[in-house]
């Protein structure tokens, strides 16, 4: 019977939560961060195939024999590293306001 009553609690815990203003504000900025970053991720990480597939463009000489195909691919490197960099950022204020949304949670 305890269990029955410890699950039913659990439930409406999660329904209030889900459905308070703090929760909704962290999904929110959540999502206005991860989807523009992801559709530029992959735009990006599909240019160079794309790019090197159907056009010559990036063909041309850089400096000395390095083409711009080369420089792209570096380039891919470094928009990896700086958007890993980035989300750890985001992602401590993240763990702010799901910290903030657990402590209303247990107030209420």
């Amino acid at each position: 019977m305890e269990a029955k009553k410890a699950k039913g609690n659990t439930e409406s815990d999660y329904t209030r939560i889900a459905q308070s203003a703090s929760f909704q504000k962290l999904l929110s900025e959540k999502k206005r961060f991860i989807v523009p970053v992801t559709i530029f991720f992959f735009c990006f990480y599909f240019a160079l195939p794309i790019l090197t597939s159907y056009t010559t463009v990036l063909n041309h000489k850089f400096i000395g024999s390095i083409t711009w195909a080369w420089v792209f691919a570096f380039l891919q490197f470094i928009m990896t590293w700086g958007l890993c960099i980035l989300y750890s950022k985001k992602a401590a204020k993240f763990d702010e306001m799901a910290n903030q949304v657990i402590e209303e949670g247990g107030n209420s």
